[in-house]
């Protein structure tokens, strides 16, 4: 069911003073290819969801934040002064985003709020981005007089990400979820900033999401290192070409003229993402002709090299690549950071209803429970509902 300002609301006036405030939103995402490609200054190629997270604000006069989470039904408050901040990881992007844009010159006051979200938690379809743009945003609105502009109000987002959860995330996430556009996917260099909007309508095929339901966590170890990998071989490549500054620069040649002096493990992870800068951009001129079977090719590609070479794959999710291959679907892969979550799959319409069929009965057969079908419409990014 599909999350209302009214579902929101209705909780904001029970758990405060029975008045209302300014409600706001701001969408999950997809990302059709380009992952773990934005810590690393490559190309990522995402579109802003209908599902997302919708919060109501109201000034309260006070240095204090009383917040209250629908969905787990806990109440936190903090001081916007207090240099450590609330416990409850969910309180602590709010707490991280206020603390942002007051590091931004932005006058945030005590506000009282009330949140819900529709995107499923664990998915791959980035709730917690979501949280952090959609209190971004109001707080942009409600204290900044909108003076912020969106892709910085994304980095107040990865800042929180990092500062305050401990997950050393890229930019993707966060500049969807605030500079998305309803009908177009999103093609970001996340090193210059640089954007451009590609309209999707494709006729003929339908994007689905196949959530495993399996949850994962990105804020330890599996995610950030990961992320060190990378950072470790393009050091050595940077070594021998300084003109290489991350692996967004580098190709296989550079990266066989190090094997020997980083880990195999290193190396793999490197291969992946090299390979993905390529991809992302095969897709985009394959996009620009209409020619959706390279696309669907390439995310094949990019599922195995996630989880033969990035290792971020699981057997839930390998599953239900090769039950879209074994049902005709042009191209399936995992998105997301990984160890769970969702599969993304392009879908010629004429096998539309056999593919979720098939893949419901065989994935329930092998695993004992249901996968969860989302049929995905790209909406917009982050804004003011009322």
């Amino acid at each position: 069911m599909k999350l209302t300002i009214e579902d929101v609301r209705s909780r904001f006036i029970k758990h405060f003073d029975g008045s209302t405030g300014s409600v706001y939103a701001a969408p999950g995402r997809i990302n059709l290819i380009g992952e773990h490609t934005d810590y690393n200054n490559g190309f990522v190629f995402p579109g802003a969801v209908q599902q997302g997270m919708i919060a109501e604000l109201k000034p309260n006069g006070t240095r204090n934040v009383r917040a209250y989470s629908i969905d787990l039904k806990d109440k936190v408050e903090f001081n916007l002064d207090d240099p450590k901040g609330p416990n409850a990881t969910w309180a602590r992007y709010i707490y991280g985003v206020c603390r942002e844009m007051m590091a931004l010159g932005v006058p945030v006051q005590g506000f009282n709020t009330a949140f819900a979200g529709d995107v499923p938690l664990g998915a791959g379809m980035s709730s917690s981005a979501a949280l952090e743009s959609v209190y971004a945003y109001a707080i942009n609105d409600l204290f900044g007089d909108n003076k912020i502009e969106r892709l910085e109000l994304a980095k107040v987002g990865q800042r929180t990400e990092h500062k305050y959860i401990g997950c050393n995330c890229g930019i993707m996430d966060q500049a969807i979820s605030c500079l998305g556009k309803a009908g177009n996917l999103m093609r970001m260099d996340c090193r210059s900033g640089e954007i451009a909007y590609f309209p999707w309508n494709p006729k003929g095929y339908k994007l689905v999401l196949v959530n495993s339901c399996v949850k994962h966590e990105l804020a330890g170890s599996p995610y950030n290192d990961r992320r060190l990998s990378c950072e470790r071989v393009a050091a050595a490549i940077h070594e021998l070409h300084p003109e290489v500054e991350s692996l967004r620069d580098a190709t296989y040649e550079q990266l066989d003229e190090v094997r020997s002096k980083v880990s195999e493990e290193d190396a793999k992870r490197a291969a992946y993402v090299i390979g993905e800068r390529e991809r992302v951009l095969k897709v985009c001129d394959a996009l620009e002709a209409g020619d959706y079977e390279t696309v669907g090719q390439m995310m094949y590609e990019t599922h195995k090299g996630l989880s033969k070479e990035y290792e971020v794959s699981c057997e839930e999710l390998d599953f239900l690549n090769d039950v879209a291959k074994e049902c005709g679907v042009t191209g399936s892969r995992i998105m997301g950071g990984g160890f769970g979550g969702c599969t993304i799959n392009l879908v010629d319409e004429h096998y539309y209803d056999n593919f979720v069929k098939t893949v419901v009965e065989k994935f329930k057969e092998r695993f004992g429970k249901a996968p969860v079908i989302i049929d995905v419409v790209i909406g917009d990014g982050a804004r003011k509902l009322c």
